[in-house]
Formats: C-alpha cells, structure tokens, sequence
C-alpha cells in the first residue's frame, strides 16, 4: 500500500487512513483507502476540514495500534493557526472510533466551524483491484437517513442488506447534503480562550449477514483494551527463549505475535462453536485461506498451539462433503467448487461472492490446503501429545486422504494434479498467479499440472496420517497402505522430476509429463517435507543459497538470470518471507545449519528495516545494490504467514526441522 497510508486490523475488519487521518476513497498507490469489515467497504470518504478548509498536518499518522495526528488550520508566522486539531483513531471488530479534540490557539473566546464529509459506498474489495474486471448491479438502492446523533447509510440489493451506522457526541449542529451523496456534518464549536472541545465519532458496520448485536466502544482507548486482551489470550502460556544473539529475531517474534493477535477472524467448528482463525492479510485477503491458515499455524505450532486447534476444526467445518461440480475432460478448464474430502480454499462473506459473481465465497481452487490439513494434524498431534482432535476429526481425516487419492490424482497420476479453473485460479499451489508454473524461458505450463512442493505435502500428510492411524485410529492396514503410498511417491518423484543436467528439481510437470525447468523456490518446500533424500536434498539447499537464488534479503522465488525472471513479478523473482520460513526449516531437516542461518539473518533484517514487521512480499532486488529493501508494490502490509515468519526462523536457528 501507499506509505500514506496507516493500516489498522482488528479481525475481519481493517481501515487505511492518510497521514492526516482522512479517507478519500481514491486510489492512492496500489490500494484504496477506507474502512473495510467482511468484505465491503463501509467508509470511503471521511473527511475533516475546519472553516471551509483542508487542514495542515504538524505530525502524521505514525505506527501504533492506533492512528493519531497533529493538524492545523492554514497560518503563517504572523498569523498563526487560530486552533490544533488532535485527532485519535482506532478500528473495532465492528467499526471505527474516533477522537477529535480542538484546541484554542487565542486568548480570546473563538468560534470554529468543524466539519466532516461522510459516505459509504459498500463496495466489494474485488471491485477495487486493478484489474479492469466490472461487475453489474442491478436493482441496487443507496438510502442516507439523518438521525438524532449522526446518519445511517444503507445498501440493499436483492436479499442483500447492509448499512453503517455514524453516531456523534455532541450530535452534529447540522447535516448538509454536498451534491455528491456524501453527507456533511457540521458543528459550530464555541471555544473558550485556549479552551478546549472534544468530538466522540463512533462507525458501526452492519454486514449483510453478521448480527445486530454487533457494537463499538466508546472511544479509541475501548479498543485499545480489546485489542490488549487479544494479544494477552493468544500469548498466555507462550515462552520464547530466543539466544541473546539475535536480538532481530526477539523483536521480530514479537511483532510477530502482535499481529497474529489482530489478524484472527471469527469462525465455526464442527459443531457451530465459534473460534477465531488466522485470515490471510490486509487489505487483499482479510478472509479466512485455507493454505495460509494452515501454514501460519505450522510455524506457530512449537509455541502457539492454539492457533492450530481453532484451525483444523474451522477447516474441517468447510471441508466439501459432496461434489458441487463435476470437472471437464482432462487438461480443460473446470470449477473448483467443491469435491469429496477437499479443504476450502478461501471463504468470502462479501456481495459479489453471495450474487456468484466471483467464485470465492466458498471456493475449493488448492491443491494443496488438504495435504496441508493432514500435515498440521499429524503436527499438532504428535507435538502436544493431545490425540483428542485427532479423534474427533479422524472422518475428516480420511476424507482428506481418500480425495488425494481419488479427485486429486495419485491413483490416476501417481501425483497431485490441478487443472486451470474457470473463472477462478490457473495455478492452484501456493505460487498462484497466472504465469507463475513456468519453464525458464517464461513459458506458461498446458494442461494437468504437477507442482512439485504440492508432491513433497502429499509425501508428508501420508506419512503423518499413517502415524495417526498406527498411534490413534488403530488401524493398521491402512497405515501401512499409507505409508507404501508415501514410499512410492518418493521414489517416483526423483525418477520424474530430478534434471541431471541442474541437479536441481522441475518446479512442476505439465500436461505432457515433461520438465518445467524453471529453476524455483519451491525446491526448498520440498526439503521442508522431507520428499529428497538427503544427497539430493543437501545439493538443493545449498544450490538455494548461490546469489542468483539468494538476494541477501532471502530466496528468490525463481532464480536471477533465468528469462522468466523479474524482480518485481509476484511469483517469478521476488522474495517471500513466508517460503524463505519454509526454506530455512528445510535447511534444518536436512542438517543445512550455517545455510539456515543465513537465510534467517537476511529475512530478519528485512523485518528491521521495516520496523520488525514482515510484508507479505519484497521485490528480489540484489542487498548487494539496494542496501534497503525494495517494496513489492502490491503486497499486503500485514500478513497471517509473514507475520508467523520469524517464529518459523526461530525453530529453525535452534536447529529444528
């Protein structure tokens, strides 16, 4: 996003504000700005002026959990401003709060005329994105409604309801219509010589779908509580010992967990019990990924084991029962909607998934979020012993496994296998954008793909669920129908995907069977599940750190030097802390300590220079000529995955696979 831009997270709601604390609904950067809660936008404008004029910012919006500035009036220095404006912001989980507080710059009693344009435009963040995609909305009605204490704005399509709710103390003087839509609120302050005044302006999101009981503090102190006690209640019980060494990564781990605190939505079990699960990111993905939650929850497993506990029952409540959709013939285009035993993908509570109008409401577009179920339950289970989850989601288990089996492709192929999906995702690993799955001179693959690190999760979840048949299931015969299955896999990947020539595996096979022979990242997932043996394995790892991989901030997701590269492609050159995370505990497995370290140092001075927090994505530019790292201009600013990074880097310097 714009570095004018301050984002707040507080669940499945999030704002982006200017430096002075104001939103304008217009693009500024790579992102709009806004306040966003399940998928809609419930502020686009609001906008502070004082005596017709827009104000001066003294010090701007900087980090914090809240968002606070200095502003003024236009002055000079023989006519200085007549008042200071302080404003204070915070985001509940159902809305916004805000303080204004005015202060009189005169010793003598001063009148001043505050006002502030409000509207709400309940906007689809997939309308937003730049990628020159309209959408109709037929029949679709706008209403404002002055009130008592502020206005109401509301939104009705079809069965689709909404409304923000804007309520003020002192309630505003008056409320003008500005000819555009937006509202103007208007107070006339009278002020005391050097007195001073203070506005309380509380939004309250109304979802289509979230209940009326929804409400907001008071004021942005109210929030600052709830969000503390959402940092205290993930972190109870939770002990880092991280060596004095690495001050970076004590710092890292902590930011880290603030985040992850913020960035958990509210979801429902099995059984209807609510549980908060990581989201992807903001501004982007403030929805519930399958992959991501599951990997976030990977790398806080050692010391937040909670997370993994709300998660696998989240997912196993949106596991496909039955099939939605059937797919086309081999290598065509098809919907990933639902199959027997898939894990969801992404799950999307905003309008033009509810109307179909994009396929993300409950979409099934990965192939490789239900190995990952698997391997998070294998984790879970064998790192805190509790084999209760196990029990209770042992059908679920194994409707995972019989989907791998069957929709997914290892009888049929003998590999995981995704085909473009209509309308939907071409590529359904973890390097998702269009073009990612690539040979070296950029071409794109053609029919049924094989990701390579789909196969190395597929290795690891039947490993893992063959355990928990031996150790919880009593099931014998099926684990070990797992566990050939996993042996032959292994076998069968380094015959098919190992290139002599590289010595160094395809990033995927295509339609035909043949090589991608892109030389990628995702060779250090690979290490990660323990799908090489441990020559290969170690050629590999230290192949991921010659300079052509490594740029001194991490991995790049596809080697410099090949024609398919670019610094600043999503998935074909940047640098992604997250597969660095992967990567390093890879180095780890396969006894790549030094190589490990290296690849933490790197992604932790990333996380310094950006005040100990992770993005989602950096460009692959060189540390060696760009002594600061670059921003991916596009990337989410706060993460589930990034923001889990340095707890997945600590296991790995202590030396743990």
């Amino acid at each position: 996003m714009s570095d004018r831009h301050h984002v707040l997270v507080h669940g499945s709601a999030f704002a982006a504000v200017g430096s002075g604390g104001d939103i304008t609904g217009v693009h500024a950067g790579s992102a709009p700005d806004g306040l966003f809660v399940r998928d809609a936008r419930h502020l686009s404008r609001w906008q502070l002026t004082v005596d017709g004029a827009v104000l001066t910012v003294l010090a701007p919006v900087g980090s914090g959990e809240t968002a606070r500035c200095v502003l003024v009036p236009r002055g000079g220095r023989q006519e200085p401003p007549s008042c200071t404006v302080l404003r204070e912001q915070a985001v509940a989980e159902h809305g916004f709060v805000e303080s204004v507080r005015v202060v009189s710059n005169r010793p003598v009693p001063t009148t001043v005329r505050l006002a502030l344009t409000v509207d709400v435009d309940f906007t689809d963040p997939f309308e937003l994105r730049r990628d020159h995609r309209t959408y109709t909305k037929t029949g679709a009605v706008r209403t404002r409604e002055a009130t008592e204490d502020g206005i109401v704005f509301g939104y009705r399509r079809g069965d689709w309801e909404s409304r923000t709710e804007v309520a003020c103390d002192p309630a505003p003087d008056a409320v003008e219509e500005t000819g555009t839509g937006a509202r103007r609120l208007v107070w006339e302050l009278e002020l005391a010589p050097h007195g001073t005044t203070e506005l309380l302006l509380r939004v309250t999101a109304r979802p289509h779908g979230a209940p009326d009981t929804a409400r907001v503090p008071a004021s942005p102190a109210g929030v600052t509580a709830e969000l503390r006690t959402l940092r205290e209640e993930l972190a109870a019980g939770c002990t880092l010992a991280v060596d004095p060494d690495w001050p970076e990564l004590a710092d890292a781990c902590a930011q880290g967990l603030a985040d992850l605190a913020v960035l958990r939505v509210r979801a429902a079990g099995p059984d209807g019990e609510e549980l908060r699960v990581p989201a992807a990111g903001v501004p982007w993905f403030s929805a519930m990924l399958g992959r991501d939650a599951l990997l976030t929850s990977l790398f806080a497993l050692p010391y937040l084991p909670a997370l993994a506990a709300a998660t696998l029952p989240v997912l196993a409540a949106t596991q496909a029962a039955r099939s939605s959709a059937a797919p086309g013939p081999a290598g065509d285009a098809h919907r990933c909607v639902g199959e027997p035993g898939k894990i969801v993908h992404e799950v999307r509570h905003g309008e033009l998934a509810h109307f179909g109008q994009v396929p993300y409401g409950r979409y099934y577009g990965s192939v490789d979020a239900t190995p990952l179920f698997l391997v998070l339950l294998g984790a879970y289970t064998e790192s805190t012993g509790d084999r209760t989850l196990a029990r209770r989601l042992e059908r679920h288990a194994r409707a995972a496994v019989g989907w791998m089996f069957d929709r997914g492709g290892l009888a049929e192929h003998g590999y995981l296998v995704y085909r473009a999906d209509e309308g939907g995702l071409a590529n359904q690993n973890w390097k998702d954008s269009p073009g990612a799955i690539c040979r070296a001179d950029g071409t794109r693959a053609t029919g049924p793909v094989r990701a390579a690190g789909a196969q190395g999760y597929a290795y690891d979840a039947l490993r893992r669920a063959a355990r928990l048949a031996r150790t919880v299931w009593d099931d014998q015969d099926f684990a070990a129908r797992l566990t050939r299955s996993a042996d032959d896999l292994r076998d069968r990947f380094q015959r098919d995907f190992w290139m002599a020539g590289h010595a160094f595996p395809a990033l995927a096979l295509d339609g035909d069977g043949e090589p991608l022979d892109a030389l990628a990242s995702d060779a250090g997932h690979l290490l990660w599940s323990g799908l090489l043996d441990k020559d290969h394995g170690q050629v590999v790892g230290r192949r991921l750190l010659a300079p052509d991989f490594f740029s001194g901030w991490g991995v790049r997701t596809l080697a410099a030097g090949q024609p398919a590269y670019h610094p600043l492609s999503y998935h074909r050159g940047s640098v992604w802390p997250h597969d660095n995370a992967v990567i390093a505990l890879g180095l780890a497995r396969y006894g790549l300590h030094d190589e490990a370290r290296t690849v933490a140092r790197g992604v932790l001075a990333a996380a310094r220079a950006g005040g100990d927090r992770l993005p989602e994505v950096l460009a692959g530019y060189s540390r060696d000529t760009h002594p600061v790292p670059v921003p991916y201009p596009h990337a989410c600013v706060r993460e589930s995955r990034s923001a889990a990074t340095p707890l997945a880097l600590l296991t790995a310097v202590r030396g743990e696979g």
